[in-house]
């Protein structure tokens, strides 16, 4: 499985690609909304890990950019704020779920078996 981690905080993404790598999954990282636009516009991925604050273009406007453009694979965004107000943002602008920073690497990994499930990758 290939993911593309949208992360601009170079702590969490090295933790986080371990966890993926550990679990066997292809990872690709971009620590700008701009690349993670070009890398999820030109490579084939499974699933995006998105998180919303993220410079040059933030992730609910990527999420919204991918859906407009007919993207249709999953898209999991992280948050460290959790509100109501945000997750309605994302689910609005196409995001598959969100998951709260900091999370336990268990269930990040089994929201995004669900999502890759029900997209039919696995």
């Amino acid at each position: 499985m290939k993911i593309l981690l949208v992360e601009d905080d170079r702590l969490l993404s090295a933790a986080l690609t371990k966890v993926l790598e550990a679990n066997h999954y292809a990872i690709d990282l971009a620590h700008d909304g701009q690349v993670g636009l070009d890398l999820a516009t030109t490579v084939d991925y499974d699933l995006i890990l998105l998180d919303l604050q993220i410079p040059k273009l933030d992730g609910i406007s990527l999420c919204r950019q991918l859906r407009s453009q007919g993207y249709q694979k999953p898209i999991l965004l992280l948050t460290a704020d959790d509100s109501d107000t945000v997750a309605v943002a994302g689910f609005d602008a196409g995001a598959d779920d969100y998951i709260s920073k900091p999370c336990a690497p268990e269930v990040l990994l089994a929201r995004m078996r669900t999502l890759l499930r029900r997209s039919g990758a696995i």
